[in-house]
């Protein structure tokens, strides 16, 4: 997954909570509106939006709502009990009449031409791939969309995608039909199709291995909501392998150390507390700074490996440095 060169560039205000619904289970959806109304900005099926919660964490969820309702954006979280606390805020206090900061929209899941789609989900991982659906309907494409959840309980927004797509879109409870045949869907799926895949790790791995085996040109494009872990990964991406190293913040005029078991990220908010971040695990991209100098040790899910010798920036919550001195726009 790589960042749309198109996008805009995020802005952040205060939206109200305007309304909390249930819409599966352990799911909860959110809109969110201006708190005198009024027309938000445009956004395209791919992108999201990062909420600071009461707590101040912050956390990115994709835009699932409809892009024809220029008042309000919507997300859908689902409550992880063992997760790192957001989705569990959510569940747990009471947020509609409250006003929270909202920074986008961002996309970096954005829908490349192609003649055709297949849209791959598991569970809430369907919230970046149901505004597609909707875009690709009007557009009048060919699209296919599987959903996967653990029981039907689980399917999120499973109506509203079996009124849109009909027979092209397959529910699959998994204590009712098993696991998808990945390998059978994207073999009937013509190569030139755009695939594109959220949802759990496994899954994407599953994915991304057919893709690789079976049609290795074919356009492949994920969203994770969780961290890879690549094979030859260490436990701890801080090793003191990596060592110190100096960062240059160009604009602030600030030079800082990064010591071997801290982040970029850890040691800039110290001095920058408003330094944009959210997963600190290097899969959402809301932390992606420019690098202005020196060579950035890429160790995120965001920029693909063939891009990351040209990559002109980096995120600064896992990944490090090659060289003695960073310099970032910051």
């Amino acid at each position: 997954m790589s960042s749309d060169p198109g996008t805009p560039c995020a802005t952040t205000e205060r939206l109200l909570v305007r309304q909390a619904r249930w819409i599966a289970h352990e799911v909860l959806e959110l809109r969110l509106t201006r708190p005198t109304g009024g027309t938000l900005p445009a956004w395209e099926p791919g992108a999201h939006v990062e909420l600071t919660l009461p707590s101040g964490l912050r956390r990115a969820y994709s835009l699932c709502g409809d892009m024809a309702d220029t008042e309000a954006w919507t997300v859908a979280v689902h409550r992880v009990p063992e997760g790192r606390g957001g989705s569990r805020e959510i569940h747990e206090t009471a947020l509609v009449g409250r006003e929270l900061e909202v920074r986008g929209p961002v996309n970096r899941f954005p829908l490349v031409p192609a003649p055709g789609y297949l849209l791959l989900a598991g569970g809430i991982g369907v919230t970046p791939l149901l505004p597609m659906a909707r875009e690709l309907t009007a557009r009048g494409l060919p699209w296919r969309l599987i959903l996967g959840a653990r029981d039907r309980s689980r399917l999120v927004y499973a109506e509203e995608l079996a009124a849109l797509g009909g027979d092209r879109v397959l529910l699959l409870p998994q204590d009712e039909a098993g696991l998808p045949d990945l390998a059978a869907e994207l073999a009937a799926t013509p190569p030139t199709h755009a695939v594109y895949a959220c949802g759990p790790q496994p899954m994407l791995d599953a994915v991304t291995t057919l893709c690789r085996t079976a049609a290795p040109a074919r356009s492949l494009h994920l969203e994770r909501f969780t961290a890879a872990a690549p094979a030859d990964a260490i436990p701890d991406q801080l090793d003191a392998a990596s060592g110190e190293f100096e960062v240059v913040l160009s604009r602030s005029g600030l030079r800082l150390t990064v010591p071997a078991d801290r982040s970029v990220l850890d040691v800039v908010r110290e001095k920058l507390p408003d330094v944009p971040y959210s997963c600190e695990e290097g899969y959402c991209g809301t932390c992606e700074t420019p690098v202005t100098a020196g060579v950035p040790d890429h160790r995120d899910t965001v920029i693909e490996p063939s891009e990351r010798p040209t990559a002109t920036t980096m995120m600064i919550c896992v990944s490090r440095c090659d060289s003695s001195v960073l310099e970032l726009d910051l």
